[in-house]
């Protein structure tokens, strides 16, 4: 009896509290949200500003001087650092699995439509096909001594398809050094998430956009996320409308026929255990057919996918795995 009141009381004392932490602000050309606990109250401002600033300076199109930037223009001895290294290794496997849907050297062509900080010019089926020529991630390495190497000087890396997942990677490891253990970190839609909320004592739940609603925000789903990243993609927001002809371009690239792909897939979702992954495949399914996208995530166990697309009569339908169904909050 004795012993029980002292384990109860034990128990008590060293019962933890958490302490929410937010940050919130805008990075990447778009906006964070970050909520993470511990122990006590803890400020890292700085160091999430400094882990998007290494981000940039390393990958982004949009600052001049950023290595990626340099290496568009030509410059081949640069050493590249560890970041653009990792997104370089990922981008080639991606690639590699999905037989070329993922391609970051289709960046001529994402300038070239109107989509990237490059000039846009008047594009014809002649004009594409000259083009396609300087895409293709067969045609670039990187060296043994951190260098790339291009095949044609004109290939234009353009990693905005992944960088932003690998972006909160980087935050999510910036998290695990100082040893937090339960967040939820956001940064432009695509989310990581690690242990539960204690502030409910439970797992953290995140919703899914319905892409056909363009004016505000609904939910299409509420999921569990749990030690899991997840990643959407969608031409619902993102394409621009030619003023003189009306017609609407979405900025879904198809790195294979060098097109706008404005096909039947309207979101898809992906979970994966990095952000940068879970990135990268959602934005190749939005262009793959999804016979294609169901034949691949029968070989990769990995990856779990929620997708919206209209069937042959233009009929609203959803794909989901088995993965997927398991963790949708009712």
């Amino acid at each position: 009896m004795i012993v029980f009141v002292v384990l109860l009381f034990s128990c008590k004392e060293h019962k933890q509290e958490f302490v929410r932490n937010d940050a919130n602000g805008a990075a990447l050309g778009t906006t964070y949200s970050l909520i993470y606990f511990s122990e006590q109250t803890l400020d890292l401002k700085l160091q999430i500003d400094s882990v998007f600033t290494v981000i940039n300076q390393s990958l982004s199109t949009y600052i001049p001087e950023s290595d990626i930037s340099k290496i568009n223009r030509g410059d081949s001895t640069l050493v590249v650092d560890t970041m653009f290294q990792e997104v370089f290794e990922l981008s080639k496997e991606v690639n590699k699995t999905t037989k070329g849907y993922f391609d970051p050297t289709v960046g001529t062509l994402v300038n070239a439509w109107g989509f990237g900080p490059g000039k846009q010019i008047a594009l014809d089926s002649s004009k594409v096909d000259s083009l396609l020529k300087y895409v293709g991630f067969n045609k670039v390495s990187l060296t043994r001594e951190h260098r790339i190497k291009k095949e044609n000087s004109n290939i234009y890396f353009d990693f905005n398809a992944i960088a932003k997942g690998y972006a909160i990677d980087r935050l999510a490891v910036m998290m695990n050094n100082y040893g937090i253990h339960n967040y939820l970190l956001e940064v432009g839609g695509e989310l990581v998430a690690k242990g539960i909320n204690p502030n409910k004592n439970k797992s953290w739940v995140v919703g899914i956009d319905d892409p056909q609603v363009i004016e505000g925000r609904q939910l299409k789903l509420m999921i569990k996320l749990e030690d899991k990243a997840m990643a959407s993609s969608g031409n619902y927001r993102k394409f621009r409308v030619d003023e003189s002809t009306g017609k609407k371009y979405v900025h879904t690239i198809n790195p294979i026929t060098g097109y706008t792909k404005n096909g039947t897939t309207l979101g898809v979702t992906i979970i994966a255990s990095s952000c940068a992954e879970a990135d990268a495949y959602a934005t190749s399914f939005m262009v793959m057919e999804l016979k294609e996208v169901k034949m691949l995530l029968n070989n990769n166990k990995t990856l779990e996918a929620y997708i919206i697309y209209l069937d042959n009569n233009g009929e609203t339908q959803e794909f989901m795995t088995k993965g997927i169904k398991e963790l949708i909050v009712e």
